[in-house]
């Protein structure tokens, strides 16, 4: 009876710190770019190059500048033909993402990922991962390794499957995988706010839990995790200054991070308690703490990261 109420609990911790952390479907409909801004530069950069390679073609007697000039509008006309395909496929995988807030809309999601698009569309294959980690996070990855990254040659997409695999790795206590991914996030590269915050707490977290709490700590404190920008990361966030903070015996910041997490939800605090390779400061600081709280016994669930 007792081993069925411990994985009881240790199920609605997990399912619970899911719940909190994934992300916003909704914001995967937004376009990245703004397009009308992105055009008119892009129409003003042409217009005054066409009118140089004009005058040159007049002065010099030569086609060449009229030449090239046309190859060059030829490129980013595919070039733009290709962001708005993208664009339109990123749009309706949010869309998919969105209706798949129930049980009967996740399955129905996953149904229409599996025969509308092939197994080797690194989008699609992110969007069914979103979506099998909400129930089975070592399906998710699984999913994710299917995907050859260093093939994947469209901007951002490449660091989006790697984060989410780190991200993982550290769900299940993989730190030293999760570590191999991060690394290889360039965290300059991103123009998104949101995206550069997510890959700073997913890297942030693996450097802290790999033995690099300093570097961990500078990084994530470039983030505010209280920023409206940043709600959905949120309770990711605070876990990753806990680790960070206790690597760097930092106990009071790691106080404040817990406390952070119980004011979401004190089951967060579950994950630091009992599971491997957890700082025993930061373990015993979670277990006072929700103790006070009242949230938990004192013989507190131990859960498997």
């Amino acid at each position: 009876m007792a081993s069925q109420k411990k994985k009881k609990s240790v199920a609605e911790v997990q399912k619970e710190l899911r719940d909190l952390s994934k992300p916003d479907p909704a914001a995967a409909e937004k376009p990245a770019l703004d397009l009308k801004k992105t055009y008119t530069r892009l129409g003003l950069v042409l217009a005054v190059a066409w009118a140089l390679a004009i005058g040159v073609t007049s002065w010099s007697k030569s086609p060449v500048p009229i030449i090239a000039m046309g190859v060059v509008t030829l490129v980013v006309a595919g070039v733009v033909i290709w962001l708005l395909r993208y664009l339109k496929r990123s749009q309706a995988l949010g869309a998919l993402l969105r209706g798949a807030d129930s049980e009967e809309g996740r399955k129905e999601a996953l149904k229409k990922l599996e025969t509308e698009y092939k197994k080797d569309d690194a989008q699609a294959v992110l969007a069914r991962a979103q979506l099998e980690m909400q129930e089975d996070p070592r399906k998710a990855l699984a999913t994710l390794e299917t995907v050859d990254v260093e093939k994947v040659r469209t901007p951002g997409l490449a660091s989006q499957l790697r984060a989410m695999r780190a991200m993982i790795h550290l769900t299940l206590g993989e730190p030293q995988e999760a570590r191999q991914l991060a690394d290889k996030l360039d965290l300059s590269k991103q123009q998104d706010a949101k995206a550069r915050a997510m890959f700073a707490t997913v890297a942030g977290e693996a450097w802290a839990r790999t033995g690099d709490a300093k570097r961990a700590v500078e990084t994530l404190e470039l983030f505010n995790p209280d920023d409206p920008e940043f709600t959905e990361l949120r309770p990711q966030m605070w876990r990753a200054r806990a680790f960070a903070y206790a690597g760097a015996n930092d106990m009071k910041g790691a106080g404040r991070a817990l406390k952070k997490l119980a004011e979401m939800s004190p089951h967060l605090l579950g994950m630091f308690v009992g599971a491997k390779k957890i700082h025993p400061l930061l373990e015993r600081e979670a277990r006072q703490i929700a103790t006070r709280m009242g949230a938990v016994p004192r013989k507190m669930v131990r859960q498997k990261m």
